[in-house]
């Protein structure tokens, strides 16, 4: 499910709700492309520091751990940084999934 957030200057964003599968499988490079570099970094480290410990056979293991988390983390960053929802659908969409407040 896709939600729209707009911010004060009219910016407006679409954003999926839920599991993320560009991340899951691209790893850290939806974030880089996103602009989101932090996370792009924290996701890229986590990546290479786990293949380090297990001689690359692990390196995966945290593209899953972050397709789970790493929408609902952007549109809070995003949250942060004055977006806000578009339209009802959108804010309905972000109570459900807990996102923002009702």
């Amino acid at each position: 499910m896709k939600v729209r957030l707009k911010n004060a200057v009219g910016g407006l964003k679409e954003v999926k709700v839920g599991f993320s599968w560009t991340t899951f499988f691209f790893g850290f490079f939806p974030a880089l492309f996103r602009g989101d570099l932090k996370w792009a970094v924290i996701m890229f480290i986590t990546s290479v520091a786990i293949g380090i410990f297990t001689l690359g056979f692990g390196a995966w293991i945290p593209g899953i751990i972050f397709s789970f988390i790493y929408n609902k983390m952007y549109i809070k960053e995003l949250l942060e940084k004055g977006y806000r929802p578009a339209d009802d659908h959108a804010q309905s969409a972000l109570q459900t999934k807990g996102i923002i407040a009702a």
